[in-house]
Order: structure tokens, then sequence, then C-alpha cells
């Protein structure tokens, strides 16, 4: 027997999208019940480094970020290009100022700029070097009583007895070569301590984010129903009524009066999805999305009838398939003394690009597998992962494959099978163009962009330096992602549309169970959270006024 619930609106997934849309709601005064399938709530969010790219908020403003309405539209448009109708980047800037100061006003969640971390292309018209994202501020872990224990766990966890934000692993990359490093390294052990003194348990980036927000939700009584996954969209006259869901092993019928929020992530684990959508090779085992994320919103969505958009499409980053897990290579290929090289033994990207156009640049060359080539140099100089200078890397990368070394370049040439007189070549015209602090062919460092996780110290150009103490390294670069961004086709105002155009009552969709208003682009550090958050709040809205109306 199916038990029946009422609610006004019922919301697909406990991840940022979610679990904004549904406080929106709530404190709009509509009953709202948020459904997610794990057996904890947080999603990709909490995995995260919670960056949030959202110009003109007033956590910017306040902090003296020199930006406007029209630098952010033009950096925007200039980024998305025409993939993305106008009205939905417009709508993203014109509400996610206002969807931070809501955040602000109803949740724990305080927000602080991360002061010069680059808009990812801070050379386009608008584009900002020091950049327009910002990430939560420690939280007190104790503000979610009992339900932290619930709270889904990060994708790699900080040290014991620290504090760490976003910002700081920079730094922290850097211990060994300069002395902020060892200031940063200081500061996140104070952070502890007093927050220990005070009682407090601090927790920071995807964990403080999605904390906060499960902390607005329980103070505005909005039920978190975990181990509950969605079965189908139940539709009535055209509309969107309701969800089935599974509930302790029996069905549950929510009726949504007023709508239906679907933000259960994107499709990354979901490996027949992959192949079906997706350019091989593809794997569920290259992603560090919530494992949770198998794409049942989009595909309940499409059986309503829903459009699909973006789906051949990632949050791509280049990936180094460790025996523990995939790990996101960020700061490792931007510091300098590392290249990246095909099949072929040559380069063929600029290291320290964005991380999608990394990934776009192997699917569009076929540079599988690619190789990133270092030294020893290298491994004394900088963190690798959380692994301080000068250790050796660990047995299991090199018994797992995804970690070779040789005492010459020809040898560790001949043990990833690219050709030894190309590699050798390729290492010597590098060490060539390092040497002169110009990369002439891939301009490696001419960007800002580049510079951030680089290092200030290395001369002339923080981002070059030659391969030159043996032993030499090769670490094997996969096509990864931070979760899937294609999925339901939305409207300006988050909802649902048909292939024809026309809408799909009482359904929305937020984050990457939507195709993403950042088209295949990528602005800047939290484009994937940032739009997330505003069309959850987007379609919240638009629920309200179609009640009111």
């Amino acid at each position: 027997m199916t038990t029946v619930v009422e609610y006004d609106v019922v919301v697909v997934g406990a991840g940022a999208a979610g679990m904004v849309g549904a406080l929106t709601a709530a404190k709009r005064g509509l009953q709202t019940v948020v459904v997610e399938k794990a057996d904890v709530y947080g999603g990709t969010t909490a995995r995260s480094g919670a960056g949030i790219w959202i110009p003109n908020n007033e956590v910017l403003l306040d902090a003296g970020v020199p930006d406007t309405p029209t630098k952010a539209a033009e950096y925007l448009a200039a980024v998305v290009g025409d993939e993305v109708p106008a009205t939905r980047l417009q709508a993203y800037l014109s509400a996610g100022p206002a969807m931070i100061s809501f955040l602000l006003e109803h949740t724990p969640l305080r927000f602080a700029w991360m002061e010069g971390y680059p808009d990812y292309y801070p050379e386009l018209p608008g584009g900002l070097p020091g950049g327009r994202s910002i990430e939560p501020q420690p939280l007190d872990a104790n503000v979610l009583g009992a339900e932290y224990a619930a709270l889904n766990a990060p994708y790699m966890a900080t040290p014991p007895g620290t504090v760490v934000m976003d910002v700081d692993y920079k730094w922290l990359a850097l211990i060994a070569r300069h002395p902020r490093g060892l200031t940063t390294a200081t500061e996140i052990v104070q952070r502890y301590l007093a927050a220990w003194a005070r009682g407090e348990k601090p927790i920071t980036m995807g964990q403080a984010l999605a904390g906060g927000l499960r902390a607005g939700l329980l103070a505005a009584d909005v039920p978190v129903w975990l181990n509950t996954p969605l079965t189908e969209l139940v539709v009535s006259e055209g509309r969107v009524t309701g969800i089935r869901v599974v509930r302790d092993g029996e069905e549950v019928l929510l009726t949504a009066r007023r709508g239906v929020i679907v933000g259960s992530g994107g499709f990354e684990h979901n490996e027949a999805m992959r192949k079906q959508y997706q350019e091989a090779p593809t794997g569920t085992d290259w992603t560090v999305g919530a494992s949770s994320n198998t794409g049942d919103g989009i595909r309940a969505c499409a059986e309503a009838g829903a459009a699909l958009d973006l789906m051949d499409s990632a949050w791509w980053g280049p990936m180094i398939p460790l025996p523990t897990g995939p790990y996101f290579c960020l700061s490792e290929r931007t510091l300098p003394g590392n290249i990246f090289v095909n099949p072929a033994g040559e380069r063929f990207v600029n290291e320290a690009a964005p991380y999608g156009d990394v990934v776009r640049t192997m699917y569009a060359q076929d540079a599988f597998p690619a190789w990133m080539i270092t030294d020893q140099r290298y491994r004394n100089r900088y963190l690798f992962r959380d692994l301080p200078p000068l250790l050796p890397y660990p047995s299991e990368w090199y018994d797992s494959g995804a970690l070779v070394r040789d005492w010459t370049i020809r040898g560790l040439a001949d043990k990833i099978g690219v050709p030894s007189a190309t590699l050798s070549a390729t290492v010597k015209r590098f060490n060539t163009l390092a040497k002169t602090g110009r990369d002439t062919d891939f301009h490696r460092g001419d960007s800002s962009y580049d510079h951030y996780y680089a290092d200030p110290t290395n001369d002339p150009n923080p981002c070059l330096a030659a391969l030159v103490l043996p032993p030499f390294y090769a670490m094997r670069i996969v096509p990864g992602d931070l979760g899937t961004n294609g999925g339901v086709r939305t409207d300006e105002r988050g909802r649902a549309l048909r292939e024809d155009g026309t809408v799909i009552p009482g359904l929305y969709a937020a984050g990457n169970a939507s195709a993403a208003v950042m088209g295949k682009g990528y602005a800047g550090a939290g484009s994937t959270l940032g739009p997330a958050m505003t069309f959850g709040y987007l379609a919240a809205l638009d629920i309200v006024e179609a009640s009111h109306g």
C-alpha cells in the first residue's frame, strides 16, 4: 500500500541547489520537504572546496572588489559564448547577489572573498585578476547537533587539529619555498586552537557550506529524508504534481501542491549514461562527484518530457588515478618543474590552464594516455596532494601504475611507452624555454590565472622550471571530472522545458541535474556551486510567485 504525504514543495537532492531551494521556499511560507537518496546529505557540495562564483555580491563589494554588473555581464558572455540564452545568464547575475544575502540572513553561514584567486580568464573583457570567488568561513558544527553525523565526508580530509580554508592550499603547497607557507601552517593550527578554546567544532570548505545550509533547514523546520530514492515523477494532465520515493522499504507518494525542484546531481557514477552520452575514454572511476550521483533525477525528468542539453559535457579536470581514488590535479600541474605529454611524448597543452580546458584539449587531440613528467627537484620543493616535500612517493602509487620512475628521461619514456627520442627532445626544448622564462609553445605563465598556484620564488617565471634532477617521474593523467554538467534544459526561472521550448508546469531543475548556465565554460572558482545555488533560489521564488498568482 502506498503512503501519501502532502507538501507544497518537494525537493529532490540535499546538495547546495536543493537545500537553497528548500530554504527559500520554506522562508516564503511554503511547506517543504527534501528527499535524498544517500544516507548522508551534502552530496558533491560537501566534498568540494566550496568556492562560489557570484559577481557583485555584498561580500565582494564590502571587501572592495572593483566589480560592476556591466563588467560581470561582459565577462560571462565572453566565457560562455552563444551556447546559453542571454536571459539565463542575466537571471544568474541578477539573482546571485540576492541569494547570498538571503543565506547570510537565514543561515549561520558567513563568507570571505578568496582574495587574489583570479577569474579563470582574467584577460577577457570584464575579467578580474583579483577574482570574484568567495568561500564559507569556518562553521561550528555544534550548530548541527546530531545532524553533523549525517554530513557527507569531504573529498580529502584536512589534517587533524587544523582549520584549513580553500585559499590556504596555495601557500601550504609552498611550505618549503616561501615564508608564507610556514605562516599559513601556523595559522591553520592557531585557528583550530582558538575554536577549541571556545568549545567549537570547526568545519570548513564544502563541509561548512553543506552544514550551514542544513542548519538553515533545521531552523526553518524543513525535514530532510535520507535513504529515500526517487523512483518517478508524478504527472497529472501535463503538470508535475509530486514524486514517488521509497522510504523504509515502502513506496511513498509525495504530493507537491506547488512544485518539484530536482537538484539530484549529475550522472557521473552511471556507467551506461556516460557511455551513451560522452566521448571515450570516460569512466565512473575518474570522478570525484558524490557516489550517489547516478542520474536518477535527470532520467525521471526526461521521462516526464523534459529536454536534455550538454549531456556530452562535465566539469572536467585532469586526474591522477591513485589506488585510493582519483586525485584532482590542481596546484601540482601549475607549479614549476612539470610538463604534460601525449602518447607521442610531446607537450600538447598549457599545463597551468583552467582544468576544463586541459581535458577538452586531451579529447580534441586524443591525448590518451597523458603523463605528467616531473623530476626530483619538484618532489623536493612542493607539497603533492597531502605529501610533504622531500618524502618519497608511496609504493602503492607505483604498484598501481599511476606513477613510474627512472633515472633517465629515456628510461622513463621506455617504461611509459612513449618514443624516448621524442620525450628527450620535448624535455630539452621545455628546459630551454623555462630558462628564458617564456613558454612560446603553449604560453604557460602568460595569464595571471596561471600564476595563482605557481611559485613566486622561482625565477624568471613562477610557472616554469627545467626538469634536471634525477630520478624523473611520470604520473598518469586521465580525463576526470568534478561531476557531469549536462541535464534538464531550463529557463531563466529554473523551469524545466520540453523540446519545443514550452514549460513543464510544476517541474524545476537546478545544479548538475540541469544543463549548466556556464555552457561548456568555467568563469572562475565556484562556477559549479554559484549557479547551482542561484537557480535553486530562482526556482523556489518562481514557485512562490506562481502560488500567489
